[in-house]
């Protein structure tokens, strides 16, 4: 049976990630929204307490469902309540932090024991997208070319979270073009290395304390056991399917952390709106029908019914990760809604607050561009309603694209 009900301790861990975005992250959203491209120092102190959190186990959720029969809810449900509160806080701050990159999850995922131990507490980002590949990651067109006892890695990266700060990248590159997603792999890339070079900074209409870059490798050599998983490649179309499998299921594990920062978000757009509205003598009262409410109050319910119905999907595909139950389906849906819904309920707020939600006065039209981006990576919406599709007509990538 799946319980969804926050334990204790996870309450624990939500309160103590609200304190520190509240306090320690809010105060200085608008500073280094102004101030694209600059590192938030002030961030290296929460990263600490966020680390003396974990090593005292404050969000970690006790045995998985491998060592133990119970049901779990663990890790991952930790994770994506930690993520609700801090991308409260603010969302671009949260992606600046070290050490909470998508090349991280990806090592922790599918990374040998050496891997993890090497570059577990490294701040590594992940490098997908390519001028001309975006949603479509099996058409990737960097190339990795082994030469003795290393990888030769060539080709360019763009849309990079956190390329510029990270020390650490996950490069995605092709071992054989003409095999597709069969020869994809991922690759741990030192930043520092000969031929890795950032070569342009993004400038974004939301997140901007996050570093978005764009990242050239030309003739880049890296030792041969910095692939991550095995070099051998399938020969036949279930072998392909496996290849590449290996490489999406970071997806898998990020995909409800990222719907949970959607959570973060729009439920810091419903508080701001809520409080603004309040003061102009609009104060909502869930115990009374939406027939007999104001239009303003009657639009508040129904967004709030968005948001909740997208914390429970997270919470599902959370819940499911920790017990080792096949959760891509649910994953991708929570994502899907999730995003959909930041977007809507942010945007909405802004409207229904009129001026003072599109003022820099307050931060509602920061939630409201900060939010569209969590509709687009991690794979758009189209792309989560795809493999949605594919999961529940049992249909292949190649059948149904």
């Amino acid at each position: 049976m799946i319980q969804l009900e926050i334990s204790d301790k996870h309450q624990e861990t939500f309160n103590n990630a609200m304190l520190l975005a509240e306090h320690m992250m809010r105060p200085y959203s608008r500073k280094y929204d102004k101030e694209e491209h600059t590192y938030p120092t002030e961030m290296d102190e929460v990263v600490k307490l966020l680390a003396g959190g974990r090593s005292a186990g404050s969000s970690t959720g006790g045995a998985s469902a491998a060592e133990s029969s119970a049901v779990v809810n663990g890790g991952n449900m930790a994770a994506v309540i930690g993520l609700q509160a801090l991308a409260w806080g603010d969302l671009g701050l949260f992606l600046g932090m070290p050490a909470n990159g998508l090349g991280n999850a990806a090592i922790q995922a599918v990374g040998t024991l050496a891997q993890r131990e090497k570059y577990g507490t490294s701040y590594a980002a992940m490098c997908i997208t390519e001028p001309g590949t975006g949603s479509d990651s099996a058409n990737i067109a960097t190339t990795a070319v082994r030469d003795g006892d290393e990888w030769v890695l060539n080709g360019e990266k763009i849309y990079v979270t956190s390329g510029q700060w990270a020390d650490t990248l996950v490069v995605w590159a092709t071992l054989d073009k003409s095999l597709g997603k069969a020869a994809i792999k991922s690759f741990i890339v030192e930043k520092g290395t000969p031929g890795c070079e950032v070569t342009r900074l993004e400038r974004k209409m939301g997140i901007r304390a996050s570093d978005t870059a764009a990242i050239t490798f030309s003739d880049c050599r890296i030792p041969a056991d910095n692939i991550l998983g095995s070099a051998e490649l399938a020969a036949d179309a279930e072998g392909r399917k496996k290849a590449f499998g290996g490489v999406m299921q970071t997806f898998d594990n990020t995909r409800p952390p990222v719907a949970a920062m959607a959570l973060g978000v729009g439920r810091a757009a419903l508080d701001l709106a809520s409080e603004l509205l309040t003061e102009e003598g609009v104060s909502p009262d869930y115990n009374r029908k939406p027939c007999n409410v104001s239009a303003v109050e009657a639009e508040l319910y129904r967004l709030e019914a968005e948001w909740e119905g997208a914390r429970l999907l997270t919470l599902k595909a959370a819940w499911m990760a920790d017990n080792k139950q096949p959760n891509s389906k649910e994953a991708s849906m929570c994502k899907a809604k999730a995003g959909r819904m930041g977007n809507r309920v942010t945007l909405r707020c802004v409207e229904l607050c009129q001026s003072l939600g599109y003022s820099e006065s307050r931060l509602l039209e920061k939630f409201a561009r900060d939010s569209k981006i969590i509709d687009i990576f991690e794979g758009t919406q189209q792309i989560q309603q795809l493999i949605v599709a594919r999961r529940i007509l049992g249909k292949s990538s190649s059948e149904l694209k």
